[in-house]
């Protein structure tokens, strides 16, 4: 008999079970359908290849100083010159800035996230052209023409694709004037990183860039580094000769790298780099994917098997005509091709969707994931998944004997299961309820994170507050007439209708954590550090008059800026709660003084003179979702500093006001970009997205994991129930109550979530002992998360167990004996 044959057979037999045949078509379409939809997700964003030529050799520089809380810190000029000489490993440095320029010259005047790079940098980087060239060493320099190299999805989203965008010229603002420029190229596709940019200018396009602080400050750090390895060196080489050339350099300026602050350096490859956010996250989901599989096919394998001792009359006739073991597993395997190729192709189908939603959700860790479909190429995944299932499936019943001294006992009109048969439903029961509890136990830290996030406080009041980003517009306006500008904008937009206060800033709540995170040294009037010690440090804010009033932040002691408060008055500051006491002691801080101190200050344009304490105010943490103490000094915009965003407190929901607040602000200055108008609300729930995101997505898993793991052992136990009929028959004969009965069955269900549980931590331990020496980020669930999670699984275990349970009481004793 051919194979052929034999699943033509195979496909009869399981038109006569539909139900079999759905239950483990789908169960196994959940499993192979996550695995492929996953595999793609993880091979086009941590496997595919970059753009970038050789991207082997293609590098990434970052410093750190733990000590002073800077885990990643970009560069200097200064410093990149020191590092940079005489590398014999390193062919190259590329540099890139992060700058916001307000464009002028592509239709309404706009906010643009820039790259000022050097000559050297699409060189380092390895990326071509789609239209015009690219920058080199002819773009540097002060004396060398401003241009600008659009990137790819700017040019297709934003100027649809227009190849009359070449030679346009533009004017580009930044906070220190403006330059113009013009676009010479577009880049070709490729991964935006560090940031997401619309283009990348050259180094004459930023005054800044060009002033004695950006080039001869060594602590002015705002530039990262790109290197290409040189021929024939490889990464720790080139790791080693970064690491001395950065020792030699500390050595030479010490004041600078002061050892408490635990200057190092560090080199990688730019394709690791890219990937870092997004490689834990995946491979946990990875992971999660695998352990639903297994999940899927112990319930496949429970189905089998008991449809096997089902079958058993039929296995046995067919042993004792003759059939060898070969061809009665050929026949087995027949049938488990049948189901698990049905299941692959639903996997297959599922997958796609699955990929566009998995995708949407990798995005928010790696640009990679952007616009991702299932790959092609990984249809042998589902495939060699189907096959791995079927294998398993055809080889799990065991054969009946010629003389049935094995497998399961029949007689004319029952089963008996035997206890081989029993140990092997319990144990793919176990194995079920084992990878349930891992799934469930992580979806439970996820969601204990994110509720401790979601019930934390904001400091201020975000429901009833915009903020608005209001680029400054340089061009043609002197400083003067841009602050003018925001005070003008501030009081026309605050005595609105239905507008309780309006304020001006430095930055954004939550947005701007990465571009505006400054901290500063300073010094306490009286106060000198300790011997071998910095200058206490804390964070940098400019504010506008009725900041904290628009914030709904009070003020503890003395007052808020005032209009009075501007250059060339008194220089005032306000200060948080948590400098005061730590400073203080406990003593009165208002009127005393307070001095910029950090070596940054003459390359910011921010002076050192000494500053009154006019008010003090709570902590306002502004970078984290849950707060901790924050050191902050607050000082008046308009004495020093920058105001290029708006907040406004309202009456009711803020958004109903955008529109007319935007026409307020135009009043004032017909051009000027109005961005990124948002409430605090949503900012901080933008924030919180990823957690949300992985509370979610795990937490499907977990309950998708949960329901196969249930309905396994309620069949596991229903099975149970039937091959014991006669038992019960027999107990309830002898005078057994039904309850006791129910007692048993129930009993059976919850020691089988309990061995689950107990082989689920003692594998979640081992598992994250193993995975935690490749991967620091991996952390044990808490007490909380597990506990809750074993209850859930026992609860679910003795629920599945319910209704074997019932129908075991409900046994009519006379019937069961007469059937025997």
């Amino acid at each position: 008999m051919n194979f052929l044959h034999e699943l033509k057979i195979a496909v009869r037999s399981l038109s006569r079970a539909p139900s079999v045949w759905v239950t483990v078509a789908l169960t196994l379409a959940l499993g192979i359908g996550a695995n492929a939809a996953i595999f793609s997700v993880v091979r086009g964003v941590l496997l595919r290849p970059l753009a970038n030529r050789d991207e082997d050799r293609l590098l990434y520089l970052r410093q750190s100083a733990p000590g002073f809380g800077a885990e990643n810190m970009t560069f200097s000029i200064p410093e990149i010159g020191d590092i940079g000489h005489s590398l014999k490993t390193i062919s190259e440095l590329g540099t890139f800035s992060t700058l916001d320029f307000t464009v002028i010259g592509l239709g309404d005047p706009r906010e643009v996230r820039a790259g000022v790079v050097d000559g050297s940098y699409f060189e380092v980087m390895g990326l071509k052209p789609v239209l015009g060239r690219l920058l080199g060493p002819g773009d540097d320099g002060p004396k060398a023409a401003g241009a600008v190299v659009l990137t790819y999805h700017f040019w297709r989203d934003s100027l649809h694709s227009d190849p009359g965008v070449l030679g346009k010229t533009l004017q580009l603002g930044s906070f220190e004037g403006s330059r113009p420029a013009t676009i010479v190229g577009v880049l070709e596709p490729s991964v935006p990183y560090p940031v997401e940019t619309e283009f990348f200018a050259n180094v004459v396009t930023s005054p800044h860039h060009l002033s004695a602080t950006m080039v001869q400050g060594r602590e002015h750090r705002m530039t990262e580094v790109f290197a290409r390895l040189a021929p024939g060196a490889d990464l720790d080489a080139a790791r080693a000769e970064v690491r001395a050339a950065y020792n030699s350099m500390m050595a030479e300026y010490p004041g600078t790298y002061r050892p408490e602050g635990r200057y190092k350096v560090d080199v990688s490859r730019m394709h690791d780099q890219i990937n870092s956010k997004a490689k834990t996250i995946l491979w946990v989901l990875f992971a999660a994917a695998g352990l639903l599989f297994v999940i899927a096919c112990s319930n496949v394998a429970n189905l089998i098997l008991a449809r096997t001792v089902r079958r058993e009359a039929g296995l046995a006739v067919r042993t004792a005509l003759g059939a060898t073991p070969m061809a009665l597993r050929r026949s087995l395997l027949a049938e488990s091709l049948v189901l698990c190729g049905t299941g692959a192709i639903a996997g297959l189908l599922i997958a796609a969707p699955m990929v566009a939603v998995l995708s949407r959700y990798a995005a928010r860790f790696s640009v990679r994931a952007n616009g991702l479909t299932l790959d092609s190429s990984l249809v042998w995944i589902g495939i060699a998944l189907a096959l791995a299932a079927a294998l398993l499936l055809a080889f799990v019943p065991r054969l009946p004997a010629p003389d049935g001294a094995n497998g399961t006992a029949l007689t004319s009109s029952g089963i008996r299961i035997t206890g081989d048969s029993k140990r092997r439903l319990r144990a793919f029961a176990v194995t079920q309820i084992t990878a349930s509890f891992l799934l469930l136990a992580g979806a439970g830290a996820l969601m204990k994170t994110l509720l401790t996030l979601e019930q934390t406080q904001a400091p201020f009041d975000t429901a009833h507050v915009l903020a608005i980003n209001l680029p400054a517009m340089s061009y043609g306006h002197t400083p003067e007439q841009v602050a003018e500008f925001y005070r003008e904008a501030r009081h026309k937009v605050e005595v609105l209708p239905g507008v309780e206060h309006a304020a001006t800033g430095f930055t954004v709540p939550w947005r701007d954590t990465i571009d505006f995170d400054i901290v500063l040294q300073f010094g306490m009037e009286g106060q000198t550090p300790e011997n071998g010690k910095d200058w206490p440090r804390a964070w940098f804010r400019t504010v506008s008059p009725s900041y904290f009033e628009t914030m709904g932040i009070p003020v503890l002691s003395g007052r808020e800026f005032r209009d009075d408060d501007r250059a060339g008055n008194e220089r005032v500051v306000i200060i948080s709660e948590s400098l005061a006491k730590k400073l203080l002691n406990g003593e009165d801080p208002l009127n005393r003084h307070i001095s910029w101190t950090d070596p940054v200050i003459k390359f910011i344009g921010i002076s050192g003179e000494p500053r009154r304490i006019v008010g003090v105010v709570p902590d306002i943490d502004d970078m984290h979702i849950i707060p901790s103490p924050a050191m902050t000094i607050y000082q008046p915009v308009d004495q020093e500093g920058w105001s290029s965003r708006m907040f406004v407190r309202t009456e009711g929901d803020p958004r109903t006001m955008v529109s007319t607040i935007t026409k307020t602000i135009r009043q004032v200055s017909a051009d000027q970009p109005v961005e990124r108008v948002a409430t605090l609300e949503d900012i901080r729930g933008q924030l919180l997205t990823p957690d949300r995101l992985n509370a979610i997505v795990f937490g499907g898993f977990a309950a998708v994991a949960l329901l196969i793991s249930v309905v396994g052992v309620a069949g596991v136990l229903a099975f149970s129930v039937s091959g014991r009929t006669r038992e019960f028959g027999i107990r309830l004969a002898l005078g057994a109550q039904p309850s006791s009965i129910l007692r048993n069955v129930l009993l059976e269900g919850a020691v089988i979530g309990a061995l689950g549980v107990a082989a689920g931590v003692m594998a979640g331990f081992a598992l994250a002992r193993v995975i935690g020496k490749y991967v620091a980020e991996i952390q044990v669930p808490g007490a909380l998360p597990l506990a809750l999670s074993a209850l859930v699984i026992l609860v679910a275990a003795v629920v599945a167990a319910a209704l074997p349970a019932i129908r075991a009481a409900r046994v009519d004793a006379v019937e069961a004996l007469r059937a025997e």
